[in-house]
């Protein structure tokens, strides 16, 4: 292969990728449609041209073979009235125009069959240019969706959705450890103030009992007046609740021997 054929190849090889790469799918099919309606056009005059050649040659051929028929009446006549003279002369123009007639007719017999497959051929371009219409009008629409697609994924994929997304995951992450702090710090401040109301509670608790206990002890009367029962007076018992079970009384009252010591 000589280096003129290479060269020749490559050219027209990155030409064809340029025409490729510079085709728009809707001008092309546009321009597609538009050639078929030129050759359309130019079908229907070749057409329209054959026919008026078909209605010319018709005529001639009527014309000519009229002539003959006419030429033959006045060899007739000439034969009736004796002169034969001219009844061959008569013969002679109604030959003449019989083989006009024949070449017309073979004539009108081609331009008639040229007329039928024109005829043919129009219908079919007619009919492939209505449904490449609707096929440009399909594959336009396609073409357009399509475009508008590949913009809208260009636009997608410009965005950094990582960083924005990272953003409110740091801030989330802000939010969250700053609730965690208020609520520890919440709990803490609750945690203090109920101890220490639970711290005097329980001091006024034990100095109240120890205060019962002493008054019990000396049948004396409690603080405020009132008096009280001795402490291992029996207690009426509720029926409706669940009996005590005799260890846990047990360890009560052995509870009690030794505070009394106690004191």
């Amino acid at each position: 292969m000589g280096l003129f054929d290479r060269l020749g190849r490559v050219v027209r090889a990155n030409l064809n990728d340029l025409v490729s790469k510079a085709e728009d799918p809707e001008k092309v099919l546009e321009q597609a449609v538009i050639d078929m309606q030129e050759d359309l056009v130019q079908l229907r005059q070749a057409v329209a041209r054959t026919i008026a050649e078909q209605k010319r040659t018709e005529q001639r051929y009527n014309q000519d073979l009229g002539e003959a028929g006419k030429w033959e009446q006045r060899a007739k006549l000439a034969l009736a009235k004796g002169d034969e003279n001219l009844a061959r002369e008569a013969l002679t123009r109604k030959k003449s125009f019989s083989e006009t007639a024949a070449t017309y007719k073979a004539q009108l017999d081609q331009l008639t069959g040229q007329v039928e497959g024109l005829k043919r051929n129009l219908i079919a371009l007619e009919s492939k240019i209505s449904e490449a219409k609707t096929k440009k009008n399909m594959l336009q629409a396609r073409a357009k969706a399509a475009k508008a697609n590949e913009e809208l994924q260009k636009t997608l994929s410009g965005i950094d959705t990582s960083s924005a997304m990272g953003a409110f995951e740091r801030m989330e992450n802000k939010v969250l450890d700053l609730e965690a702090r208020s609520q520890a710090i919440g709990e803490l401040g609750g945690v203090g103030i109920d101890n220490q109301f639970a711290q005097l509670e329980a001091s006024s608790d034990v100095e109240d009992e120890l205060a019962l206990l002493k008054a019990q002890m000396s049948g004396g009367a409690l603080p405020g007046g009132s008096t009280t029962q001795p402490i291992l007076e029996a207690a009426p018992v509720d029926t409706n609740k669940a009996p005590v079970a005799d260890s846990v009384v047990d360890a009560e009252l052995e509870d009690l021997r030794r505070k009394l010591n106690d004191l």
